[in-house]
């Protein structure tokens, strides 16, 4: 980390263009009149002409190097300590093969469930400041995708790179619960909460959403469930052997009844979302509803680094005395 201690230092660099004017001002031409040098103007100057005229040019530099070294450039470290718990946040998030529906739209651009869920949930965690943030991913199976963490850079990278059926094609909404309690547990906090999102009914998996809810409940961990896609049929695009790429409508089912109950027992809430602005709203709820005072403690180490601009500055100051009283010496 970089920085100047006294920027305000900066204003006497008007002083080296006030210098550069009044020095043009002054009289250049010889008080007394000499014969023409017409005969020699065809040779070249001399290497010593030429340095003398760039002179100046290293009184302006030293005087440009001790403004900045009176401002005081810093090289440092910026530290926090974050001095509260934060909340344990765990997303779940249903990776089954109705996932691909392409019933939602964002910027203009049809795209399917799971992309539509990507881009909310990064925003939602670019919101969150000291919460501990994990990542179980469900189908036929669940399994943990990403354990607690405040790396929220890493979250969102493991968050794009999810794939539709990657963990199978139908969805255990049981199983995914118990994963994500398990997660609660690896890190102690005062609030845990799930972020479930699903688009279809439980069909698989060993234990029961009725059991994981129960463990929750007893735990104290609140489960805000969402039940994402249109109602009815929505459009999938497949590819026919014969027929290339085209889209077919098919039948969606989000089991409503089980998710409602799955919040109000946990203490959380329930949200249907069938677009794009709906999963925004409900994100933007959820992180209304779950905040807590985060305190940071912040502190810095400077290191002085004006000698590194003083320095060369009395060489190049030096050396345009020592130049200009000897070699270039003016004489009036």
């Amino acid at each position: 980390m970089f920085r100047f201690a006294s920027p305000y230092m900066f204003l006497l660099l008007a002083i080296i263009p006030a210098a550069i004017f009044f020095q043009s001002r002054r009289r250049t031409h010889p008080a007394m009149s000499t014969s023409g040098l017409s005969a020699v103007r065809s040779l070249s100057p001399s290497p010593f002409l030429i340095i003398r005229q760039i002179l100046p040019i290293l009184k302006y530099a030293a005087m440009c190097l001790m403004i900045i070294a009176i401002a005081r450039p810093q090289s440092g470290t910026r530290k926090e300590n974050i001095l509260t718990e934060g909340i344990n946040i765990v997303l779940a998030v249903d990776l089954s093969e109705s996932m691909a529906a392409l019933d939602f739209r964002r910027k203009g651009k049809i795209v399917n469930r799971l992309e539509a869920v990507k881009g909310v949930v990064h925003d939602f965690i670019s919101k969150r400041d000291g919460d501990r943030i994990g990542m179980v991913v469900f189908g036929s199976d669940a399994y943990t995708q990403l354990p607690l963490t405040r790396d929220y850079n890493t979250v969102a990278s493991v968050l794009e790179r999810l794939k539709i059926g990657a963990a199978g094609p139908n969805t255990a909404v049981g199983d995914a619960i118990g994963i994500s309690l398990k997660r609660i547990e690896d890190i102690e906090s005062k609030s845990n909460i799930i972020i479930l999102l699903t688009d279809g009914e439980s069909n698989s998996g060993e234990f029961s959403p009725e059991t994981t809810t129960e463990i929750a409940a007893q735990k104290n961990v609140r489960i805000y469930t969402i039940g994402v896609g249109t109602r009815g049929k929505a459009p999938f695009l497949i590819k026919h052997p014969v027929f290339g790429e085209r889209y077919v409508y098919q039948p969606v089912s989000i089991d409503e009844e089980t998710l409602r109950s799955i919040a109000d027992k946990t203490g959380g809430q329930y949200f249907r979302a069938e677009n794009m602005e709906g999963l925004e709203k409900i994100y933007d709820i959820i992180d209304k509803l779950e905040k807590t005072e985060v305190k940071v403690e912040v502190f810095a180490e400077y290191s002085e680094l004006y000698s590194y601009f003083l320095a060369p500055a009395f060489v190049i100051l030096g050396l345009w005395i020592v130049l200009s009283n000897t070699r270039f010496l003016r004489v009036p």
